[in-house]
C-alpha cells in the first residue's frame, strides 16, 4: 500500500494535472440552494464534469495515458462502455495517434456516434464491458497496439484524480462528496487526492453493485452488471489497483434504483436545464432520493457524464 500511495500521491497527481492541463478543460462548479430540489438546509455544489471534452471525466485519464506512454505505429486500443472509448478516440485524434475502440452492444448510440466522429476504428464485441475488454486484449496482443485500461491502470487513475484536485481548489468547504462508481477509477483517483480530508461516498445502481460487493467481500469480486446505466457503471468487477484506496479513504457506498436515477435526470433538467446520462446523474440520485442522508451542510455532487440523446423528461 505504501508503494501504491507514493505512485498515487499528491505530487504525482499534481504533476499529471500540469501535464494534461493544455489538453483538457478545468470544469466549473455550480452552487445551488438545496431548497431548489426540495432539500432544505443544505447547499449543493455540483462539479459540471460533463462539460469536459468528449462529454465526461474520462478524457483526463485518456490524455494522462497518451502523454506518459509512447504509442507504437499500431496506435492505442481500449475497451469501453462508451465514455472512455470516446475519450480515448478524442485524445488520439488530437495527438495524431490511431485508435481502435471495442464496446459492448449496450453502448448508447450517442457514444458510438462520438467515437466514430473522432476518427477511431469502432468494434462491437459482446453484450457487456467484460466481453469488449477480452476482445481488446486479444487485439492488443495480435497488433502490438498500446492498451489503455478504462479504470485499472495507474495513468488512468492519475488522470481521474485531477477531478478531485480541481474540486477541492474550487470548493474547499465540502463536508461530503458523492461520486458515481463503475470500475472505481474515478472514485479511487478522487480518494487518492482527498485522502480523508472530506467524506467520500460512492454511488452505484442497484443492478450493478460492483464496489458494494467488493467492500463486503474484502476484495474485488464479480457482481451483476445491469440497469439503465450499464453502459457506464456496470463492469463485472472493480479494479485491483484502486480497491485498497477505496477501502481506506471512502466512507462507504449506497445503491440507487433506476427510477431514482431517472428522477435525478428529470430534476436536473427541470431546475438547472442540465441534461446528463444515467451514470452522470447517479450520484445526485442518492441525495435526491434520500438513500444517503446529508452529513454537514455543503454537499458536493459530481455530474460526471452527459453523453446521451435520450433523456425522458416526463
Amino acid at each position: 500500500m505504501d508503494v501504491l500511495q507514493e505512485a498515487l500521491g499528491l505530487a504525482a497527481i499534481q504533476s499529471t494535472a500540469a501535464k494534461i492541463a493544455p489538453h483538457i478543460r478545468h470544469t466549473p462548479t455550480l452552487h445551488v440552494d438545496g431548497e431548489d430540489f426540495g432539500l432544505p438546509g443544505i447547499r449543493v455544489v455540483f462539479k459540471l464534469e460533463f462539460t469536459q471534452h468528449a462529454g465526461s471525466f474520462k478524457t483526463r485519464g485518456a490524455f494522462a495515458n497518451m502523454l506518459a506512454r509512447s504509442a507504437p505505429a499500431a496506435g492505442v486500443v481500449t475497451a469501453s462502455g462508451g465514455n472512455h472509448g470516446a475519450a480515448v478516440a478524442f485524445a488520439a485524434m488530437k495527438l495524431g495517434i490511431p485508435a481502435t475502440i471495442f464496446v459492448p452492444s449496450v453502448a448508447s448510440k450517442a457514444k458510438l456516434h462520438q467515437i466514430r466522429a473522432y476518427g477511431a476504428d469502432l468494434e462491437i464485441a459482446g453484450d457487456r464491458y467484460a466481453d469488449a475488454l477480452a476482445a481488446s486484449e486479444q487485439f492488443a496482443q495480435a497488433s502490438g497496439a498500446l492498451a489503455i485500461h478504462a479504470f485499472d491502470q495507474l495513468e488512468t487513475v492519475l488522470g481521474q484524480a485531477t477531478v478531485g484536485l480541481e474540486f477541492e481548489h474550487d470548493a474547499p468547504e465540502l463536508d461530503a462528496l458523492l461520486v458515481a462508481v463503475g470500475g472505481g477509477g474515478l472514485i479511487g483517483g478522487i480518494a487518492a487526492w482527498y485522502r480523508g480530508r472530506t467524506r467520500l461516498i460512492g454511488v452505484e445502481p442497484e443492478q450493478a453493485p460492483t464496489m458494494t460487493h467488493a467492500l463486503a467481500a474484502g476484495a474485488p469480486v464479480d457482481a451483476p452488471a445491469g440497469g439503465i446505466a450499464a453502459d457506464s457503471l456496470a463492469p463485472r468487477r472493480v479494479g485491483e489497483l484502486v480497491f485498497p484506496i477505496v477501502q481506506r479513504f471512502v466512507a462507504g457506498t449506497v445503491l440507487v434504483t433506476d427510477d431514482a436515477i431517472r428522477q435525478a435526470q428529470r430534476s436536473l433538467w427541470r431546475v438547472l436545464r442540465i441534461s446528463t446520462e444515467p451514470g452522470g446523474a447517479a450520484a445526485f440520485a442518492a441525495l435526491l432520493s434520500g438513500v444517503w442522508r446529508p452529513v454537514g451542510r455543503t454537499i458536493g455532487v459530481l455530474l460526471c457524464g452527459a453523453n446521451t440523446s435520450d433523456v425522458k423528461l416526463d
